[in-house]
Parts: C-alpha cells; sequence; structure tokens
C-alpha cells in the first residue's frame, strides 16, 4: 500500500467526507472504463463501455462540485479531481484496481454498478434535497450499469470453458475488495445495503453458473485515503495535463 492520510483532510466534516467519496468511487470508476476506449472485444462494447464512463463522470462532477461547496475552501470538482494526491482520495480499493482482462473489468462494474445503485436509491430519499437530487439521476444510469454487467457476467459464466474459468476467477480475485463498500459510516445507512446487494450479486452468480467467494480477507484503507500504488499511477496520467497547465482553458 502507498498513501497516507494528508493534514489537510483531517477532520473533514462528515457531509463532506460522504460526498467526497461518492464523487471519488465515480470519479475513479470513470478513468478506468475510459481505458478500454478502443480496447473492448467488440465495437459496441467500446461505445458502452465509453457511454458508461462518461456516466460515471456526470456522477463525479456533480458530487465533486457538491463537496467542493461543502468543504467552504473555495475549491471546485477540478481542483479536487486534478490538485489532489492518492492520500487525499476517499474512494474505495475497488474501482482504482487495474482494468485486468474484460472479466475483470465486467466483475468490477457489476459489483461497483449494483452498490452505487442501491446507495443512490437510499440518497434520493434523504433529508439533504442537493444530495438527493444527484442520487435520483444517477441512480436511472446506475441500474442501466448494473443490467450491462449482469448480461455480461452471464455471458461469459455460462458460456465456453475458458470464459467461465477467466469470469470465475475475476469475481474470486475481487471478491475481497467489495466489503469496503459497505465500511465505516461513509453514509450513515449504506452498511445496511450489503445484505440486498448480496442477493441481487449471488443471483446473478447463480445464472452464470459461477460461484460465489467465501468471505474471508477483506483489505481496506481506500476510505481514509490509504491506496495501491495503482491509484498513484492512474492520477499520475489523470492529472499531468492540468497541473502541467495550471488554469489553462480552451
Amino acid at each position: 500500500m502507498s498513501g497516507t492520510e494528508r493534514s489537510g483532510v483531517v477532520g473533514m466534516s462528515k457531509d463532506f467526507a460522504r460526498v467526497l467519496a461518492l464523487g471519488d468511487d465515480a470519479l475513479i470508476a470513470a478513468q478506468r472504463l475510459a481505458e478500454w476506449c478502443s480496447r473492448a472485444p467488440e465495437m459496441e462494447e467500446d461505445i458502452a463501455l465509453a457511454n458508461i464512463a462518461l456516466d460515471q463522470l456526470g456522477a463525479a462532477r456533480l458530487f465533486l462540485t457538491y463537496a467542493g461547496e461543502l468543504e467552504g475552501r473555495g475549491r471546485d470538482e477540478d481542483d479536487l479531481a486534478y490538485l489532489r494526491d492518492d492520500g487525499e482520495f476517499r474512494n474505495a480499493l475497488l474501482v482504482e484496481l487495474d482494468n485486468g482482462d474484460f472479466a475483470v473489468t465486467i466483475g468490477k462494474l457489476l459489483f461497483l454498478a449494483i452498490y452505487q445503485r442501491l446507495a443512490y436509491q437510499r440518497l434520493s430519499a434523504g433529508p439533504d434535497a442537493r444530495l438527493a437530487g444527484i442520487a435520483a439521476k444517477a441512480r436511472k444510469e446506475s441500474a442501466y450499469h448494473a443490467e450491462h454487467a449482469a448480461l455480461w457476467t452471464v455471458r461469459l459464466g455460462d458460456g465456453t470453458d475458458e470464459s467461465h474459468r477467466r469470469m470465475q476467477a475475476a469475481v474470486d480475485a475481487l471478491w475481497p475488495y467489495t466489503h469496503e463498500l459497505f465500511e465505516g459510516d461513509v453514509d450513515g445507512n449504506l452498511v445496511a445495503l450489503r445484505e440486498p446487494w448480496l442477493a441481487e450479486i449471488t443471483a446473478v452468480l447463480d445464472e452464470a453458473t459461477l460461484t460465489r467467494p467465501a468471505d474471508g480477507w477483506a483489505p481496506s484503507g481506500g476510505r481514509r485515503g490509504v491506496h495501491t500504488e495503482e491509484l498513484s499511477k492512474l492520477l499520475a496520467e489523470m492529472q499531468v495535463l492540468h497541473r502541467a497547465h495550471p488554469g489553462a482553458t480552451w
């Protein structure tokens, strides 16, 4: 693991931390999905993943803009996206992991999208009207993301011997990282979403003839700013232009 908590984010308000984590999950997921542009196994999937990445980016912009307002330090969405170091990001470790093969990317999307849809649904009925509005919009997009990932999971899991092997390997490798999605108190009651999330995931895995892994090792730290080296590399690529030309517009 690399990255530590920076003094500038210790003691952040609960509301700011909550919205920042939602924005960071979406932002880093968008960056990873965008890496598939021109590399997906078929043209339609190339376009589909790019569109999902854009959906995630759109949600990230709304969450980060609101996070900046809650923080009250004058930082906007660009400041939060491009001018923070890895230790200041609050995304779950799952979204920063390398794409791996196509099965790994589909597994990541399945686990994240179902979590996001459930989380956004709860937030859309919450007392924070601004957050509820953002979540209501993002929920509709997440429903499509979850459906898309589920269809591919079944297609790969219940396909050839090789596609089944790769999809099961992806699920096994990613499963430990799913626990962090429900860790702590990022949004008060999101920990309660694990049971409905498990029910949906189990149904998809069963249809795909895949085995749900047993719970065990559960890496965490992303919500506290402790990340893998993979996030540092991702941020170096994502932030280089903005940092090289601060304040530039076109």
